[in-house]
């Protein structure tokens, strides 16, 4: 078992070392796509001048990316520098696209750099820094670059021949479908950048140099699957998953944020049976129909990808034809699925956590339990969403607190990038995923960091904003501090307590969010209190010193007045609170 966990540990360091160095370049691959699609002889303005740019691009410019960004993350500029300088070899030493060299050299540029510093720069006398530095960058740039030249270049180009003409194999044998067996519970179990952009995008673009397109862009990006399992969500689904669904629906499909779907496989393993039949049939009527892109899509939108696809009607309708054709199998699927489900919950938030910790488990680390830090106005000038790729969930994280922060009138920048891109800074406040937490510390150890579940949804957010505005203290966040309490300040005692009513306003989302968390918090502690959701206008039902009626800060004004002679707990998240833990220790303490 422990080489299992060895070997997919590995499998999956690899695959994002290698997302790492194709990803931050990926606005250079899409620039070359455009201009393929726009200038070439059967572009929609072809033009010679133009069109003759498309190919040194592809074969020194967006290798030379890649290799300069492979060193850059393992030594920093100097090692951007040597390994850039390396992939020149390793281009003008083959015939081919030099992508796989780039991936080689750059990352063993930085590596050698990185080692003479290491051996060296303490020996280096005063005044003579500069000259060292210099004189050692160019000498090993101009070491490797000899090497990749006569040895790696021709290696390469040959792997290269031998994989181009395997997977031009498999697509002749019509077998390319079966891929998606393996892609998409990789998606869900790993990082599904570090397929799509790993492997996928260097192997498309080469494939594109040769046929003008490929379909290897569409294997992961493909919406379809993840858009059929919302949809049977949405239409047989329980609980929180049923009402969150459809704006789901809308992100992974139309914002390119496959990473929402994750949890409602995981939820339902048995769902995995869906994305694969999805993926499976998409895959099918792509290679078909011959469908392909000429750039990769990123995000994996439906408006990334209708922009990718080749000129023409029927290029783009054979497109959208492959990802109808998997949202179809894979709704069919899941609602067969979902329909034979027998159970009474759906824990969306379980679900989440468990999707975290697959992730984690996929890349040998352990969750951390918490994270001391201290946030306040004076300790924080800029905040940071870190995860693997700097793109994605990330981006969409960076999106919510931004807003939250802009509306709370806090001057304070918030952006996103990527793990590996981090430097050490003082004065940062850096928010990352629970398992990525502890390469971000080792990247920025100076920092402030803060653990999250979910980057689209968490009650974080809410409480850093609080305390950058002094109205908390980050101990609550972080430690096991009540972040509200009940209205009239004395402890609910849940012994006295007949039923359990979340109220919402305008919104019914959050409030059966926070139901199902307090159901299963309940069933776990084997408490028989029904617990339901109500409508502020509804709550004069629920009348009664017997019931307790939840509800937010914002609201409380609204419920107090609906329903005077209940018991209230105001909290700032329905969906996720510390407070609701307690209630039941409570319980067991007057007990």
């Amino acid at each position: 078992m422990e080489a299992k966990v060895s070997l997919k540990v590995r499998v999956q360091k690899l695959g994002t070392s290698l997302s790492n160095m194709v990803m931050p370049n990926i606005g250079a691959f899409i620039a070359w796509g455009v201009l393929t699609a726009l200038f070439i002889p059967d572009g929609y303005l072809p033009n010679e001048q133009l069109a003759a740019i498309v190919g040194p691009m592809l074969t020194y410019l967006l290798p030379t990316l890649i290799g300069y960004t492979g060193g850059y993350v393992i030594h920093g500029q100097r090692g951007a520098v040597v390994g850039a300088i390396a992939t020149v070899g390793a281009i003008t030493g083959s015939s081919v696209p030099m992508f796989i060299g780039a991936m080689v050299m750059g990352p063993l540029g930085g590596w050698t750099i990185k080692k003479f510093d290491e051996k060296f720069q303490e020996k280096i006398r005063p005044g003579f820094e500069m000259l060292v530095n210099n004189f050692s960058a160019g000498l090993v740039g101009f070491a490797l670059l000899l090497l990749a030249f006569y040895a790696i270049g021709p290696v390469v180009s040959t792997l290269t021949g031998a994989v181009g003409n395997g997977v031009e194999a498999i697509v002749n044998a019509k077998l390319l479908p079966l891929a998606n067996i393996i892609i998409e519970p990789a998606k869900v179990l790993f990082l599904n950048n570090a397929l799509n952009h790993g492997i996928f995008t260097p192997l498309g673009a080469e494939q594109v140099s040769q046929a003008g397109k490929s379909v290897l862009f569409l294997l992961e990006a493909n919406p379809g699957p993840g858009l059929g399992i919302l949809l049977a969500y949405a239409l047989f689904g329980k609980g929180s998953a049923k009402s969150s669904s459809w704006g789901a629906m809308v992100i992974h499909f139309f914002g390119g944020i496959h990473e929402i779907y994750f949890p409602y496989v995981m939820m339902k393993p048995a769902l995995f049976l869906a994305a694969i039949a999805g993926g499976v049939s998409g895959t099918f009527t792509f290679q078909f129909l011959d469908a392909g892109l000429k750039s990769p899509a990123s995000p994996g939108s439906i408006i990334a990808i209708m922009a990718m696809a080749p000129k023409g009607v029927w290029p783009h309708l054979n497109v959208l034809l492959g990802v109808l054709v998997g949202a179809i199998v894979s709704f069919l699927v899941a609602a067969l699925i979902l329909r034979a489900d027998k159970s009474t919950d759906d824990s969306l938030e379980a679900a989440q956590a468990a999707t975290q910790a697959a992730k984690a488990k996929s890349k040998g680390q352990v969750v951390p339990v918490a994270v001391d830090t201290n946030i306040s106005r004076d300790s924080v000038e800029k905040i940071i969403f870190a995860c693997d790729a700097g793109m994605g969930s990330s981006a969409m994280g960076a999106s919510i607190l931004r807003d939250k922060v802009k509306k709370a009138g806090l001057g304070i920048p918030v952006s996103n990038q990527a793990i590996s891109n981090l430097v050490d800074t003082p004065k940062t406040l850096i928010v990352t995923q629970e398992e990525l937490t502890p390469r971000a510390k080792g990247k920025s150890p100076s920092a402030i960091h803060v653990s999250v579940d979910n980057f689209l949804a968490s009650p974080r957010y809410d409480e850093i904003v609080a305390s950058l505005t002094g109205a908390a203290p980050i101990a609550e966040i972080e430690e096991d501090i009540p972040t509200s309490a009940p209205v009239d300040g004395q402890e609910i005692d849940l012994n006295h307590i007949d039923a359990v009513v979340v109220a919402y306003g305008k919104a019914q989302g959050s409030a059966t969010m926070g139901c199902e968390t307090i159901r299963a918090i309940f069933r776990n502690k084997n408490i028989r209190i029904p617990v339901s959701t109500a409508k502020i206008s509804e709550l004069g039902e629920f009348n009664s010193k017997n019931i307790m009626i939840v509800t937010t800060i914002a609201l409380q004004a609204e419920v107090q007045q609906a329903a005077p002679n209940s018991q209230f707990l105001i909290v700032d998240s329905l969906v996720t609170t510390p407070e609701y833990d307690k209630m039941v220790a409570r319980m067991y303490k007057y007990n």
